[in-house]
């Protein structure tokens, strides 16, 4: 089904369903680059190649050119998430519900961003669909588990690729510049790092700009009573306006994310900030043209604790680290539980 901006904006006026879905959807693309995006460029900040605000710029402009280049050139990511439950059914029963899990995943963020936890809004985002698919079916019928596999698979690369290549690259740089001028070295690294945080960024967009614009289709279809569509085109009107609101939220700020992952997880120098953000980079672009969902939080978080333990274990705060694995953890069961409780509260309430 071809959506065109103009029958988009058509439909938006008619059909209150599809206002609130897409306000709803908005909503979390741009809490998402309010919360997920400064994780990008924590670790710039962290050793000082670039002040927040001109590392939190470069997280935007880049952001918005992940989803408009990435997608365009391979949208398996959303294809994946729109596949990955099943919400067919009556096509009002099915936007309540579908706006009910939107609910959840920003209260989900909102409440971790107040803690300065820098949870994945990408995880929340599938966890949440998950509970409201299965309350919509009235059991796990509502999963598709062929789709629903590469979330796991996705987790699995993107920690245990993060931090390989966090710890490669690191004792890799390491041992080409052992015999370097550190002041020369590390004026180096400080440009290297601004290019690598500028690719992580990018790569941030192209994975999280996806999995959203991948539960908008689904919305949009669903507003037209049409379900089970097996590939879709995203228009370029959808990518441009996905790109803008996250861009938005970016621009907004995370410094309290940034504070937690840039600087209390590990104490870097400018080489191993490159290090990090390369590692994760790598990891994610991998993650995005195999189709996985990824969460850029894990892959960051992980490449950094690559680049710690290429100094010494010590040299991690683990028990920020066990916080952090512990939220992680409980995102699937609780905003999935979340999603699920929401769901079932609507479709008693608006059906």
């Amino acid at each position: 089904m071809d959506i065109t901006f103009v029958k988009f904006l058509q439909q938006f006026i008619s059909n209150p369903a599809l206002l609130v879905t897409t306000i709803l959807t908005l909503g979390v693309i741009f809490v998402n680059g309010w919360t997920d995006a400064p994780n990008s460029i924590a670790t710039c900040v962290a050793t000082r190649s670039l002040s927040p605000r001109k590392a939190i710029a470069l997280a935007a402009v880049f952001d918005f050119l992940g989803i408009l280049v990435m997608t365009s050139v391979n949208s398996t990511v959303a294809q994946t998430i729109y596949k990955m439950v099943d919400f067919k059914g009556n096509p009002q029963h099915s936007l309540v519900a579908l706006c009910a899990a939107m609910i959840a995943i920003v209260t989900w963020a909102v409440a971790a961003w107040s803690l300065g936890i820098p949870t994945s809004e990408g995880h929340a985002m599938i966890a949440g669909i998950t509970g409201a698919a299965i309350a919509l079916q009235g059991g796990f019928q509502g999963i598709n588990p062929d789709e629903w596999i590469k979330v796991v698979y996705g987790l699995l690369l993107s920690v245990t690729m993060g931090v390989a290549l966090g710890f490669i690259i690191t004792r890799t740089t390491e041992y080409l510049f052992r015999y370097s001028e550190r002041r020369k070295a590390t004026a180096l690294f400080q440009k290297a790092q601004i290019a690598a945080s500028a690719g992580m960024a990018f790569m941030h967009g192209a994975q999280d700009g996806q999995k959203f614009m991948g539960v908008f289709m689904l919305g949009i279809f669903l507003a037209n009573g049409v379900y089970g569509t097996a590939e879709f085109t995203i228009p370029l009107w959808l990518m441009i306006l996905c790109s803008a609101v996250m861009t938005s939220g970016t621009m907004i700020g995370g410094y309290r994310i940034i504070k937690t992952i840039g600087m209390k997880m590990v104490k870097l120098e400018t080489y191993q900030g490159f290090a990090a953000d390369a590692a994760a980079g790598i990891s994610l672009l991998l993650a995005s043209l195999l189709g996985f969902p990824v969460s850029t939080t894990h892959t960051k978080s992980s490449a950094i604790i690559g680049v710690g333990i290429s100094r010494k274990l010590s040299a991690v705060n683990w028990e920020l680290v066990a916080d952090l694995v512990l939220t992680w953890v409980f995102t699937f069961p609780g905003c999935g539980l979340l999603g699920y409780m929401m769901a079932q509260l609507f479709l008693k309430l608006f059906v």
